[in-house]
C-alpha cells in the first residue's frame, strides 16, 4: 500500500506539473506582451493534518512563483483552517478565523460541509485545491472579467509594532444591486515551515507560501455615500514573523456573493522594515 501511495502521488505531481505547462504554452508571445495581468486572488483552504494537503500547498506556491496565465496576476492566500487540529496534529498556522471564512463560502460556493484542501478563486468558483487543471482554467476565466482598481503602498515606518498603508480603491465595476462591498486587508508570510510530528502527515518535513497571518475589513464600497474608499490603514507587526517574506494584499468582495471585484499587494522586504 505504501508503494501504491508513492506511486500515485509521483502521477498526481507529474499531471500538475504537466497542466501548468500546457496553459503555459496556449499564451502567445503577442498575447502576453500586450495584455495586462488581471490580478486573481486564489485562497487555498489547507491543514498540516490533512494528508492530502501538501500537493495542493505546492500548486499555490507554483501558481504564484511561475504566474503560468498570461492574462492573470495570481495573488496567493493560503488560509489554515482549524477543524483538523484534534486529529492529532496541532496546525501552528491554523485559525477559527479561516474557517470562518470558509464556512461563508461553502454557503455561497454551495458545495456543503468545509473540506481539505480547497481552492476558491476569486470568490467565485471553488474545487479541490489540488488539480492543477481546474486551477488554471479558472484563474483564466477570472482574469477576463474587468477588475475594481486597487492600490496599495507603505506610508510609514514601523512605530510601536506597526505598519501604516495607503490605500485606494476606485468605485466597484459591476458589484451586484443591492449589495455593497468590503475592502479587506490581508498579511501573508513566505518560507514557513513545520517538522510535523504526528497526525497524518507525521514524519513529513511541510513548507508553505504566503500563509495568512491577519485579515480584516478596513472599509466598505459601493453603498450610497461610499462609492470608493481612500484610507492608510495599520497592522500590528508579530515580532516571530520574518520580514523579509510579508507581503500586503488589498482586496475588495462582495458581501452576498463573496465574488471578489478587484486586489492589489506589495512585497515588504527586510530593507524597508529593519531599521524602523
Amino acid at each position: 500500500m505504501k508503494l501504491l501511495g508513492t506511486i500515485v502521488g509521483v502521477i498526481v505531481a507529474g499531471c500538475l506539473v504537466w497542466d501548468i505547462g500546457a496553459i503555459s504554452r496556449v499564451q502567445t508571445p503577442n498575447a502576453q506582451a500586450t495584455a495586462a495581468r488581471e490580478p486573481v486572488v486564489v485562497e487555498l483552504f489547507t491543514s498540516e493534518g490533512c494528508s492530502t494537503c501538501p500537493p495542493a500547498d505546492a500548486l499555490l506556491a507554483e501558481l504564484d512563483s511561475r504566474q503560468p496565465v498570461g492574462s492573470a496576476e495570481v495573488i496567493a492566500l493560503e488560509e489554515h483552517v482549524d477543524y483538523w487540529d484534534q486529529q492529532g496534529w496541532q496546525d501552528p498556522f491554523s485559525s477559527a478565523n479561516w474557517t470562518a471564512r470558509q464556512n461563508e463560502y461553502a454557503g455561497t460556493l454551495h458545495n456543503g460541509s468545509p473540506y481539505t484542501p480547497q481552492m476558491v478563486v476569486d470568490g467565485a468558483e471553488g474545487f479541490v485545491g489540488s488539480r492543477g487543471g481546474m486551477a488554471l482554467q479558472a484563474i483564466e476565466k477570472a482574469s477576463t472579467a474587468k477588475k475594481t482598481k486597487v492600490e496599495i503602498s507603505e506610508v510609514s515606518p514601523i512605530q510601536n509594532k506597526s505598519v501604516v498603508f495607503k490605500v485606494s480603491v476606485e468605485k466597484p465595476l459591476n458589484i451586484a444591486p443591492k449589495d455593497a462591498a468590503e475592502v479587506i486587508l490581508a498579511i501573508t508570510e513566505s518560507g514557513l515551515h513545520s517538522s510535523v510530528k504526528a497526525g497524518e502527515n507525521n514524519g513529513k518535513e511541510l513548507r508553505h507560501s504566503h500563509v495568512v497571518r491577519e485579515m480584516k475589513v478596513i472599509g466598505v464600497v459601493g453603498k450610497k455615500g461610499e462609492e470608493g474608499f481612500t484610507g492608510q490603514p495599520s497592522v500590528k507587526v508579530d515580532s516571530k514573523w520574518n520580514l523579509e517574506n510579508l507581503r500586503a494584499v488589498v482586496f475588495v468582495q462582495e458581501r452576498k456573493s463573496r465574488r471578489i471585484l478587484g486586489a492589489a499587494a506589495i512585497r515588504l522586504t527586510r530593507g524597508d522594515l529593519a531599521s524602523r
